[in-house]
């Protein structure tokens, strides 16, 4: 199938996946998916639903997968455990919310000055990081696979400009994981509160600033109604979601609907980071439109450069004890080494040389 998908495209192993389900067994395998998200909290709950459509349609109604929102199962950061103990078969939702069980489990979200998205993704495909992500889940019972990236997340909301390092100090802000973790070194007052609080909490001064994720995503927010410095990114510049599955669920499907499981996911994937990168635009062109007050900015250097020294400060101290995630980051090192390069002569020289000023 590997092969098959190199030389014809996805679409035609999608027509092959559909013969081969309408000529095999009829048996049905129905699965219960429970996400992180709400139903409302699109593009995420919507590859979630997605990745369903498209193996059904794919098996021929042979795969019938029901997905419950974090409405329905109010568990939204415990659907790891769910999966692993049985009460659902799969999930929809993002590696570095399992750091606090198992450390490995962060590299394969995005990691702070780290991949872009397209980089990212072919070191999952094709540089050995979906064989880590498998060697890190499989002592929970589960198959992890990249399931729909944000691509670079934006810096953040600020009431005020962020000029020195004088300026973070005391500063309140929301910001989860490991960005949390380097904030604080640089003594800002780092918070994690649920999206439901977040408008609130700007509203009346409990914090100063706060990270979400981007224009598609802040917009419905509204954040950029009382914080108008909107910062670039730098601390998850390839926010990759997942899909989890019971392993032992997964190896009871027929070889061809494991195949039209993975296909699916796949698809499902990177057709939510083309939507979010829509969506984005669409919510930024509008956001310039309607509220003029909003000036991105990015950080200065004396800030910028405090961060990538806590950084690395962090990721030493993480890795010196635990030899199973420096092999991670070693791994996304050497290859982003690799392909920072092309990066630098496509993308980065190209806009260079074309974007009016």
């Amino acid at each position: 199938m590997k092969r098959l998908i190199g030389k014809l495209g996805v679409t035609s192993v999608i027509l092959i996946a559909m013969s081969m389900g309408a000529h095999a067994s009829e048996k049905v395998y129905k699965f219960k998916m429970a996400t992180t998200w709400g139903k409302s909290a699109s593009p995420l709950i919507d590859t979630a639903n997605n990745m369903a459509k498209i193996a059904e349609e794919m098996s021929n109604g042979r795969i019938q997968i029901r997905v419950d929102s974090s409405n329905k199962h109010k568990a939204p950061l415990g659907v790891l455990d769910m999966v692993k103990g049985g009460q659902y078969d799969m999930a929809h939702t993002a590696s570095y919310y399992w750091k606090g069980k198992d450390i490995n489990t962060l590299p394969f979200t995005s990691m702070p000055f780290g991949l872009t998205a397209p980089e990212q993704y072919a070191w999952f495909y094709h540089g050995g990081g979906l064989e880590l992500m498998q060697k890190v889940y499989s002592k929970h019972g589960v198959l992890s696979f990249p399931g729909g990236s944000t691509g670079v997340q934006m810096g953040g909301w600020f009431r005020k400009e962020i000029n020195t390092l004088e300026d973070l100090k005391g500063l309140k802000m929301r910001i989860p994981g490991f960005a949390g973790e380097i904030m604080a070194k640089l003594d800002v007052q780092v918070t994690n509160l649920a999206p439901g609080e977040l408008y609130t909490a700007l509203d009346r001064n409990t914090i100063d600033a706060l990270e979400w994720v981007g224009p598609a995503m802040d917009i419905k927010m509204g954040f950029h109604k009382i914080a108008p410095y909107y910062y670039t990114g730098w601390h998850e510049p390839a926010s990759e979601l997942q899909f989890i599955i019971n392993k032992k669920k997964f190896n009871k499907l027929p070889k061809d609907l494991q195949q039209i499981m993975l296909v699916a996911i796949r698809v499902s994937a990177y057709d939510m980071y083309i939507q979010n990168y829509d969506m984005s635009a669409t919510a930024w062109d509008k956001m310039k439109k309607e509220q003029a007050n909003i000036k991105v900015k990015t950080f200065p250097k004396v800030v910028m450069d405090a961060m990538k020294k806590a950084n690395a400060e962090l990721r030493t101290e993480m890795g010196s004890n635990n030899p199973l995630l420096k092999e991670i980051l070693d791994s996304q090192d050497a290859y982003m080494k690799k392909a920072r390069e092309w990066t630098k002569m496509s993308d980065y020289l190209y806009l260079k040389d074309n974007i009016d000023n």
